[in-house]
């Protein structure tokens, strides 16, 4: 490991016949898929050559530390891989709902809709022109007294009462 280390290649290649199929097949047990597995054991041979002159051998045997190691990655991969798993699963469910949502609203919108123009019908012609003025074409209540040639107050009671009769037909409760 020291002439590792140091950047022995040599020592590198006669670490790595030696200690590769042992890493492969720690690896292989945890990760459980073989071109994966080949992946990560090639990182923790990498790793073994970066790492060399941390290794300490009062801490155990080289094939120790490697199996350490290789454990730690291949566990890291089946986590990593859960992650990504379970992040994919959230993004359908969040689309999925998302879709749903957009169908509920639409669907509301369009009962709701229906409900207004049913309780329209059942203002008296001079409260539903002064509303259909004031909020379908977004005229103000002079604005509206002019289209209709009619005195603003006149104008404001229409709509008071008219708005009170469409809250009263929607249900809606203050």
């Amino acid at each position: 490991m020291q002439k590792v280390a140091h950047g022995d290649k040599q020592a590198f290649s006669a670490l790595y016949d030696a200690l590769a199929p042992l890493v492969f097949g720690i690896v292989v047990k945890v990760v459980r898929d073989r071109a994966q597995s080949e992946e990560v054991a090639q990182e923790v041979m990498i790793d073994l050559w970066r790492q060399a002159a941390r290794y300490r051998p009062d801490a155990g045997s080289v094939q120790t530390w490697a199996a350490t190691i290789a454990h730690r990655r291949a566990v890291d991969r089946v986590r990593s891989a859960q992650a990504a798993v379970d992040r994919e699963h959230a993004q359908a469910a969040r689309e999925h709902t998302t879709a749903f949502d957009e169908v509920a609203e639409q669907v509301e919108t369009r009962l709701e809709s229906e409900q207004v123009r049913r309780c329209l019908q059942g203002l008296t012609e001079l409260q539903r022109q002064a509303v259909t003025l004031a909020y379908y074409r977004g005229l103000t209540y002079r604005e509206v007294a002019e289209a209709l040639r009619t005195p603003l107050p006149t104008i404001k009671t229409r709509m008071r009462d008219g708005l009170i009769r469409l809250r009263d037909c929607m249900g809606v409760t203050t």
